[in-house]
């Protein structure tokens, strides 16, 4: 069955940079487009970024230019380097594939703070 495991959050000040990691299992993971979704409090689960089998990658206005999205095929592992956090970017961050499975993992929290 699938999981995913989000590792990597934690607290970190305004204009810090995180990289977070999800392990993929369950699925042949390297068939899927795969997108980092997050979700802030009160708020909806959204789309931070996705990443297709061939490369292409897209990404939320919000988080253009500071963050980058990748994998690794052979270690069934997605990736979410985070630079130049802000306050607005916490939040709990999830992986799944693009369109989502409907199965998610526990996520890891990112929050941006002085």
């Amino acid at each position: 069955q699938v999981q995913l495991v989000e590792s990597g959050g934690g607290l970190v000040q305004p204009g810090g940079s995180l990289r977070l990691s999800c392990a993929a299992s369950g699925f042949t993971f390297s068939i899927y487009a795969m997108g980092w979704y997050y979700q802030a409090p009160g708020k909806e689960r959204e789309l931070v970024a996705r990443l297709s089998t061939g490369g292409t990658t897209n990404y939320a206005d919000s988080v253009k230019g500071r963050f980058t999205i990748s994998r690794d095929n052979a270690k069934k592992m997605l990736f979410l380097q985070m630079n130049s956090l802000k306050p607005e970017d916490t939040a709990v961050y999830y992986c799944n594939t693009f369109p989502d499975t409907g199965r998610w993992g526990q996520g890891t929290q990112v929050t941006v703070s002085s």
